[in-house]
């Protein structure tokens, strides 16, 4: 069992930056691929970023591409996305998701086994 926590969400201007965790529980972290989804209102959980196993593959969504940045800390079992250049269509609620069973980034949903709460991100114009 993985246990993700979010932290790190809240309100920020347009153009502003912002950068939001995901501490994970359970001593294989370092197995793990991590990915980030958001829900942006009345829509559908969408892609975002991923990064593998070892954090030298990365993978994002072309509307964060350039924008968004995300690392892992395996010794401390903590994912970020560090979210630069925000814009209002980026508000959402931002979710950190582990896939266990291959450690390879992918964008597809369903390859994830662990989700996290979620953690609400604002962008104000």
């Amino acid at each position: 069992q993985v246990q993700l926590v979010e932290s790190g969400g809240g309100l920020v201007q347009a153009g502003g930056s912002l950068r939001v965790s995901c501490a994970a529980s359970g001593r294989t972290f370092s197995r793990y691929a991590m990915g980030w989804f958001r829900r942006l209102s009345g829509k559908e959980r969408e892609f975002v970023a991923a990064i593998g196993w070892s954090g030298t593959s990365t993978y994002y969504a072309d509307s964060v591409k350039g924008r968004f940045t995300i690392s892992r800390d395996n010794a401390k079992n903590t994912v970020y996305l560090q979210m630069n250049s925000l814009k209002p269509e980026d508000t959402a609620v931002y979710y950190c998701a582990a896939e266990t069973r291959r450690g390879m980034a992918t964008s597809r949903i369903n390859d994830y086994d662990y989700w996290g709460q979620g953690t609400q991100v604002t962008v104000s114009s």
